[in-house]
């Protein structure tokens, strides 16, 4: 990193615009078939937070012109242009497939936080990691099979010790060398396979798409740049908070990329927030030299679960994206967002009965006419993506965030 030339000083609204449009939330990804798009999408949120499927569908589809949920899912289990797998955080995520080897490259070479937390009886070594891993890429190399076959599969090779049944879960128990089981997703070996009736299956993403993990270097540079181009201006720490890295750590990875990032300031409240940082090439850098901040109308959206662009983990610093009311109501739970112009300004909470979408929205602003207008377009296009009948209520969301 170099902080040699003056440091530029961006409007939030700058921010929030060049983040809209860089993610698709501004002007959808338009030009091809959705189902082909999907993976730019993808791309563009640096991976999307796929924990609760129909969220990462949702989210996928609001940047993806004319998508639907089906769009996604042809994606993944027909083009296989995504992987459903273990991302940032040991979290799961869509990644585009072209990308894996940096994805791979970069997640698996990222340092714990901390030392092994279970009991010296139920840990395992590292050998016996290296065992299960190896494992269980070979188990998967012919076959999606569900977590028991896995199980079985994986004592078979690895030994009688891996399904000593010693780790607490969900009260009951599960097989010790359960504990690796993110760890293969991260090391590229163990992806999601298509659900066998109401069993999830895993499979090996090799059998479909065969890669080699990045150099850890070039993989973490490419993984920097997805992660600040989706979330930036951004720091060191935050990056660090986003893979659960350690934070120094982090720091070493920025100073790496060297004169590939420079720094700018933002400004909340009138006031420089301290220094964060961007990719040299940044249309930001473009947007900082003029004197008038951009007076483009974002509009509204309702965003899922863990979206991108407002999910908190690893994101813009809290009086950004959730100023007022929005700090108390929205930000210490985990709700579905309304977004107006950029900010979080609302929850919302959606209820399916059969192909009916009941939506409560629930603003913490006065919308104006406009943006009322802009709530029914939007409320109609979870309708297309969701594939559903829609019905809008405004008034109090009255159910708790996601766990």
């Amino acid at each position: 990193m170099t902080n040699e030339q003056a440091v530029p000083r961006l409007t939030g609204g700058q921010v929030c615009a060049a983040r809209f449009a860089a993610q698709g939330l501004g002007t959808p990804f338009a030009g091809d078939t959705p189902a082909t798009l999907v993976p730019v999408a993808v791309t563009a949120m640096a991976g999307a937070h796929a924990q609760v499927m129909s969220a990462a569908e949702l989210g996928i589809g609001l940047r993806v012109e004319g998508a639907t949920r089906q769009d996604v899912r042809e994606a993944l289990w027909q083009h296989h242009s995504i992987v459903k797998t273990y991302g940032p955080r040991g979290t799961v995520h869509f990644l585009p497939a072209a990308e894996m080897p940096y994805w791979v490259g970069a997640l698996s070479s990222v340092p714990p936080m901390a030392s092994n937390a279970f009991p010296e009886g139920v840990r395992m070594t590292d050998d016996q990691t290296e065992a299960v891993i190896e494992a269980i890429a070979d188990s998967l190399k012919a076959a999606d099979l569900t977590i028991d076959e896995l199980s079985d599969a994986v004592v078979e090779r690895a030994g009688e010790w891996a399904g000593d049944l010693v780790m607490p879960a969900f009260q009951t128990m599960w097989p010790r060398w359960r504990q690796a089981q993110h760890l293969a997703g991260l090391r590229g070996v163990l992806a999601f396979g298509p659900n066998r009736g109401r069993k999830v299956t895993y499979t090996n993403p090799h059998r479909l798409n065969p890669f080699e993990p990045a150099e850890p270097r070039e993989a973490l540079g490419h993984v920097l740049r997805a992660y600040l181009n989706a979330y930036g201006p951004s720091t060191p720490q935050r990056f660090a908070h986003w893979l659960a890295a350690p934070k120094p750590w982090a720091v070493e990875v920025f100073a790496e990329a060297g004169d590939g990032l420079r720094p700018v300031q933002v400004e909340l409240d009138g006031e420089g927030s301290g220094e964060a940082w961007l990719p040299a090439d940044h249309v930001l850098f473009e947007a900082a030299a003029d004197a008038a901040p951009p007076t483009e109308h974002l509009g509204v959206r309702l965003l899922p679960y863990f979206d991108t662009y407002s999910y908190r983990v690893g994101n813009q610093p809290p009086e950004l994206l959730y100023p007022g009311k929005a700090a108390d109501r929205v930000l210490r739970g985990n709700f579905q967002n309304l977004v107006v112009d950029g900010v979080v300004a609302g929850l919302w909470h959606v209820r399916r009965s059969g192909r009916k979408l009941h939506v409560t929205v629930e603003p913490l602003v006065t919308l104006t006419r406009r943006q009322r207008a802009d709530l029914d377009e939007q409320v109609d296009r979870v309708g297309v993506v969701l594939e559903g009948r829609p019905d809008l209520t405004i008034g109090p969301v009255t159910v708790g965030g996601h766990a």
